[in-house]
């Protein structure tokens, strides 16, 4: 459109000496460019609350990562020590935090049954045929499994078939001093015992409890044992379940001579955590001193910035412990987290250290990822903090200045398209008026040009 209105302004003449095109694209610029500049200011606004409402919304929730992952891995997590380790491996579950010492006394470990059926003379002589049904007397919940044998399958593709059908046994061939073998492993503990039941020409691979004749290597059986003289079971010598959220691996009996498990006082580590955790807490209140300024803050009337401001003014005495025994530390304050007069946080090591000698298991306690803790307090804060459809929130915050700016960017689309069609028709106009006034000086052109030669043939 510029290129050909200049080509015709040209082609005309200019008569006015104006260049119309300039003029009417200056023309349209300043119409609108009050409106621009006033959207264009508040779109820079708007980005540097969504930047500060986001950035600060990003370090809450990364120093709630940073201290679930350290009470998982690092100094804090419950580090069990086992008397005699050849009879057990102790760990603890995500959430769990024992204290004290435990007596572990294990009395039998748990198994599977194994059966070693006899086979053809030469292994690679087909079995027979027929169906061999898995049965487990001890689960009357657990439905037989069948599987079927042909009269071409050797003792080898009966073990794979066994294998194959995912009944919980399995099962291969052993060439031993008494020839060829089936042998049948179930998986731990009484529950997965079982029997086969044998149709057809293969008698010799079944066996029953009652019928058995030396088939029997092993006997399926629970694990025993004794936590603190309480006597226990488990289906597996994996052991889970225990109190305090402590997980047992068996390896051996020592029937006899209990051992014990204790885990180690974290009074030092409970201390440098919570001296970091003061420190991480400054440096977010310090951005919310800075953001929140009312007169250079980019959050200083935000109701998100609002909200986590308040629950810093009140996180030393929020009770994070609410199901702790009596007497037992309860809140941070109790673990000497205090706040300053302008929002920030100090360590009271005075305070810390009086709850650590009083009760140091319960300090520790207060570490934990589970349901309740210091952690569940700083993630549910920073989640709070997070959840867009909140308008009380940073994420809500930063998600109503986003739905703002997108709506500033579509009256800036708007008015460059009214823009462009008043520099168009502006354009129109002035090429005409331009013709015009180039028509004029042509016909008064003309008219001199008569009167000076009437002029001098007058003379």
């Amino acid at each position: 459109m510029d290129s050909s209105t200049s080509s015709l302004v040209s082609r005309l003449g200019a008569g006015s000496g104006v260049d119309m095109v300039k003029l009417a694209s200056d023309l349209a610029e300043a119409r609108y460019a009050t409106q621009i500049a006033r959207l264009e200011g508040r779109n820079e606004t708007l980005e540097a609350r969504i930047s500060a409402a986001t950035q600060l919304r990003s370090q809450f929730s990364q120093l709630a990562s940073a201290l679930g992952e350290r009470i998982r891995t690092g100094d804090l997590s419950p580090r069990p020590a086992i008397g005699n380790a050849s009879v057990a491996t102790v760990s603890v579950a995500p959430g769990g935090n024992p204290r004290g010492s435990y007596s572990l006394e294990v009395t039998q470990l748990a198994r599977g049954q194994m059966l070693a059926l006899a086979g053809p003379a030469n292994a690679a002589d087909p079995v027979g045929e027929g169906t061999l049904t898995l049965r487990f007397p001890a689960d009357p919940a657990r439905d037989p499994v069948a599987v079927t044998i042909t009269a071409s399958d050797t003792l080898a593709q009966v073990a794979g078939k066994i294998t194959a059908a995912n009944a919980g046994v399995t099962a291969y061939v052993a060439n031993g001093s008494n020839g060829p073998e089936l042998v049948l492993k179930g998986g731990e503990g009484a529950a997965n015992a079982f029997e086969i039941d044998a149709s057809g020409t293969i008698g010799n691979l079944g066996w029953t409890q009652a019928g058995d004749t030396g088939q029997l290597r092993q006997s399926a059986q629970d694990a025993a044992f004794l936590l603190d003289t309480v006597a226990m079971t488990s289906p597996t010598n994996r052991v889970t379940g225990l109190p305090e959220a402590i997980r047992l691996d068996l390896r051996a009996t020592n029937i006899g001579a209990p051992t014990t498990i204790s885990f180690a006082d974290r009074s030092d580590q409970v201390t440098a955590v919570m001296g970091d955790l003061v420190a991480a807490l400054n440096d977010i209140a310090g951005q919310i001193r800075e953001l929140g300024d009312p007169r250079s803050g980019d959050l200083g009337a935000d109701p998100g910035l609002r909200a986590l401001r308040s629950a810093f003014a009140g996180l030393s005495g929020v009770e994070v412990m609410p199901n702790a025994p009596p007497g037992a530390p309860r809140t941070l304050g109790d673990l000497g987290l205090s706040l300053n007069r302008d929002g920030t946080f100090r360590l009271d090591g005075a305070r810390l250290q009086r709850t650590l000698s009083e009760n140091a298991d319960g300090a520790a306690a207060m570490f934990t990822t589970g349901l309740y803790g210091i952690f569940a307090t700083v993630d549910r804060m920073a989640r709070t903090a997070s959840a867009a459809g909140d308008p009380g929130s940073l994420a809500g915050s930063a998600a109503r200045y986003s739905a703002q700016l997108s709506r500033n960017e579509d009256a800036l689309e708007k008015i460059a398209d009214q823009q462009e069609k008043l520099r168009e028709r502006m354009t129109r106009e002035f090429v005409a008026a331009d013709r015009r006034v180039a028509s004029s000086n042509s016909t008064l052109s003309f008219l001199r040009a008569q009167v000076e030669l009437w002029t001098a043939r007058s003379q």
